[in-house]
């Protein structure tokens, strides 16, 4: 395992704990300041920048305090050049469960996500349901 697949997966493991503690410094150290947001679940396009996303996470009760079992796994991490990866996870928030599609760029010696695809499904039980409405992670 390359120094560079561990850096990667340990961004990784920060932007989980970011999103199940609902923690803007965590997540602004995986997330470029540039990053974008973007989903097409629902009806309309969601496509935002981190000054609009981060508030909105600041502003909601993290999944760890509402007692939320974790349901993190990174899929699959690929390497594209020495600066350049895409991963795939999954998470879970509430009842959503997350695809995401992450964009990896090596800035300055340092791994971030420069942007977030992501698709969710509604979970109830052991059922997963496609939803139609837009939910920002």
């Amino acid at each position: 395992m390359s120094d560079d697949y561990r850096a990667v997966a340990q961004q990784l493991k920060t932007y989980f704990n970011g999103l199940h503690y609902s923690d803007t410094v965590l997540l602004r150290r995986v997330l470029h300041p540039k990053a974008r947001y973007v989903t097409a679940t629902g009806e309309e396009l969601v496509n935002l920048s981190m000054d609009e996303y981060l508030p909105i996470v600041a502003k909601r009760a993290s999944p760890a305090s509402r007692g939320e079992e974790r349901k993190d796994e990174i899929v699959s991490i690929v390497f594209a050049g020495p600066k350049t990866a895409f991963a795939i996870v999954h998470c879970a928030v509430g009842e959503r469960y997350f695809t995401d599609f992450l964009t990896f760029i090596k800035d300055r010696g340092r791994w971030q996500i420069i942007s977030k695809v992501f698709h969710y499904d509604i979970v109830t039980g052991d059922t997963r349901k496609r939803e139609d409405e837009t939910c920002l992670t």
